[in-house]
């Protein structure tokens, strides 16, 4: 009998310490905040069972789009066991025009990109020894601004082996470093031991036009050096309009490709902002299709959806997935949403998902719900996606901007 009251309070122990794990999870991840449309419900997909609960306490609040009712609520573990306090805004969704056209993506970066460091001669790097490392921005050498490597590269090789005075950028710091060039007999020229780059053009998809400020979004993640994974600092960008001519099938391993001729020189809009939620900027011409509502990442729910995307041409078409899993913690600006491709078509022309397809509309119940971000390399048939509300969220600096003018 001891025994078995033993082994009952340790069975107790164990599930009263995982209840206590899970609500001091849930109150750590879990937003305080619930933007719900008029017509939407709060959806909270976790591994055990959440519910907000409203308290019936109604006030005015001012959103970002509107003045909406702001309602207390409290979230429950099992409906039950209190998490944390939150609220839930009643808003208005936004509108906006589905993407997924192809775009052309050119991007001159800020500066240069250090794409590496390397030997010059005799085992000496002088921008190593200087402490420049890949993924650097250089800024100015010598006082004069960068905006091309061809340009930093006739000052290193007109140097005759004086010191240089680099400014330098790093995770958004600023530093001084002074490199001084050594003649390399191999090439003929003085050289610093960089290798640098300033420019990227590559194909992705659209994913939103706001009809009434002309701002796009697209990709779902930012353009990053291919070698050093840094997110490129933005010079200048555009968009360009695009005509999808081939894939690559994706495999187990080997994700596929989606290959597109720029169809013109000509801007089809402006890059203002390349960050972790995409890139977005103001379109050169209005969009003649229709807006719908966007769906808040708390009305997101598990089950089938669709994607919007091009594989042929330039005019996109819907395909099914299913939602799999929906993240909510506060601190994921993408990778919110895990999709699996089911339409039959797709799966048997592409494999799934294949690079170029970022920033794909996801649309479920009539609604934009975020953008495809990324393919699993071991499972193209599945791929993470972003929320629209935070693709959003990150465009609130482009209108800040606009009023501040």
């Amino acid at each position: 009998m001891r025994k078995l009251t033993k082994g009952i309070a340790a069975v107790f122990l164990v599930i009263s310490l995982s209840l206590m794990g899970a609500v001091g999870y849930y109150d750590a991840v879990l937003p305080d905040t619930y933007y719900i449309s008029e017509n939407g419900q709060a959806v909270v997909d976790c591994l055990f069972d959440i519910k907000i609960t409203s308290k019936d306490t109604v006030v005015a609040a001012s959103t970002r789009d509107s003045v909406a009712e702001e309602t207390e609520a409290e979230i429950k573990l099992f409906g039950v066991i209190p998490v944390k306090n939150a609220k839930i805004v009643h808003a208005d969704a936004k509108m906006l025009v589905p993407g997924g056209s192809p775009v052309g993506v050119k991007l001159l970066t800020d500066g240069v990109m250090v794409v590496k460091t390397a030997e010059v001669s005799d085992g000496v790097s002088p921008a190593s020894e200087a402490g420049i490392n890949a993924g650097d921005n250089i800024i100015s050498a010598n006082g004069e601004e960068l905006n091309s490597s061809a340009r930093l590269s006739e000052i290193i090789e007109n140097s005759n082996g004086e010191e240089i005075t680099f400014e330098v950028m790093r995770n958004s710091k600023s530093f001084t470093a002074y490199v001084t060039p050594i003649y390399s007999e191999t090439d003929g020229v003085y050289k610093a031991g960089l290798w640098i780059r300033d420019s990227t053009a590559g194909v992705g998809t659209l994913t939103f036009i706001d009809p009434e400020t002309g701002i796009f979004g697209a990709l779902g993640h930012p353009i990053s050096d291919s070698d050093t994974m840094t997110t490129l600092p933005l010079g200048s960008g555009e968009i360009v309009d695009v005509v999808i001519t081939g894939y690559d099938k994706g495999e187990r391993g080997c994700p596929g490709e989606l290959y597109g001729t720029f169809v013109s020189g000509l801007a089809s809009g402006t890059i203002e902002l390349n960050c972790e939620q995409g890139i977005f900027g103001t379109v050169t011409y209005p969009s003649r299709q229709e807006a719908i509502p966007i769906a808040y990442k708390a009305e997101v729910k598990t089950g089938p959806a669709t994607i919007l995307t091009t594989i042929d041409g330039s005019t996109p078409q819907e395909f099914e997935v299913e939602i799999e899993r929906v993240t909510l913690s506060s601190a994921a600006k993408s990778k919110n949403i895990v999709i699996k491709v089911t339409d039959p078509e797709l799966l048997e022309l592409t494999g799934g998902i294949v690079q170029g397809m970022s920033g794909s509309p996801i649309l479920q119940d009539g609604k934009l719900v975020g953008a495809v971000t990324h393919v699993f390399v071991s499972d193209p048939t599945r791929g993470y996606g972003i929320f629209i509300e935070n693709m959003l969220d990150a465009t609130e600096i482009l209108t800040d901007e606009d009023l501040a003018a």
